[in-house]
């Protein structure tokens, strides 16, 4: 089996619309969010057979025998359809069950390869390269329209839950910086330390292909035969015809169908439109600030 593919990046910086996007030609088996701590999409033991214990878990050679071989099995699409079915909790539950059980069975015997969305694996996506052999596509977003993403979702971030991970901050000790924060209740200065912080980290992890957000969405159909090439997926006619639906015509014209079992935040799009829109939610003086906090 080829290489899987992780789509990564900071959660709102565009990894779900990416990973749709490359699963448009219908060659990989699309899986949601492994890593997240949350239920759903995460705490699936039939799509990832370990414990997930924080957000933006960290996962290097030293805590690799917890989790090389639950990835193993996932990029391999074998589903544990027992361990998933002592699990259930609701009947999203049984539906999520056998919408992703049938697409990695039917997956594995079509010899497709597994494509991870997963912003939670971020920090880790050197490991993702260099252990499971991935081909890693992380996105970066611009900090003012990722900044007002988060802002109008009123998400913020725990810096507790990065700073008590030994091993995160051993191996990049510019979280430290991040203490400064803890309990702060200024989500735009916390959203813009989490941004400079991961842009540090991916820019200096080797074995990944950083993204620009904006270029992709401003010429989709180039940005996306691009990807295609480098994940190693053929680009096809039917792959491209699907993403212009979805990201170059009015937003009710079709794309390629998708299930809502995923959870994805993908919507279709005009994606250049998109761009205009983006920073909405922050006035001109915390644009600025945003642009100053994240340019040291």
């Amino acid at each position: 089996m080829s290489d899987p593919i992780l789509v990564t990046g900071l959660p709102r910086s565009g990894t779900s619309w990416t990973g749709k996007m490359l699963a448009a030609g219908r060659d990989v088996v699309y899986v949601n969010e492994p890593l997240n701590p949350e239920h759903p999409p995460g705490r699936c033991p039939g799509v990832l057979r370990a414990e997930v214990t924080h957000r933006f878990q960290y996962i290097c050679d030293d805590n690799a025998a917890d989790w090389l071989p639950a990835f193993r099995a996932t990029v391999a699409l074998r589903y544990h359809w027992l361990a998933e079915l002592r699990a259930n909790r609701a009947p999203y539950d049984l539906a999520r069950l056998l919408r992703y059980g049938t697409a990695f069975t039917l997956g594995r015997l079509a010899g497709r390869r597994a494509l991870l969305d997963d912003p939670f694996a971020v920090l880790s996506a050197g490991w993702f390269a260099r252990r499971l052999g991935c081909r890693v596509i992380a996105l970066v977003r611009d900090p003012v329209s990722f900044a007002a993403s988060w802002q109008r979702l009123g998400w913020t971030v725990y810096f507790h839950e990065l700073l008590e991970q030994p091993l995160l901050v051993r191996d990049h000790p510019e979280l430290l910086e991040l203490r400064a924060l803890v309990g702060s209740q200024d989500r735009l200065a916390k959203a813009a330390a989490l941004w400079r912080v991961t842009h540090a980290i991916l820019s200096r992890t080797p074995g990944i292909l950083l993204t620009s957000y904006e270029s992709l969405a401003a010429d989709p159909l180039t940005g996306f035969q691009r990807l295609y090439a480098y994940a190693g997926l053929p680009w096809t006619p039917a792959a491209e015809r699907r993403i212009a639906k979805a990201c170059t015509g009015p937003v009710s014209a079709a794309g390629f169908a998708w299930s809502g079992l995923s959870r994805t935040a993908y919507r279709r799009m005009d994606s250049r439109r998109a761009l205009d829109l983006a920073g909405r939610g922050l006035s001109p003086e915390e644009a600025a600030r945003v642009r100053t906090l994240t340019s040291s």
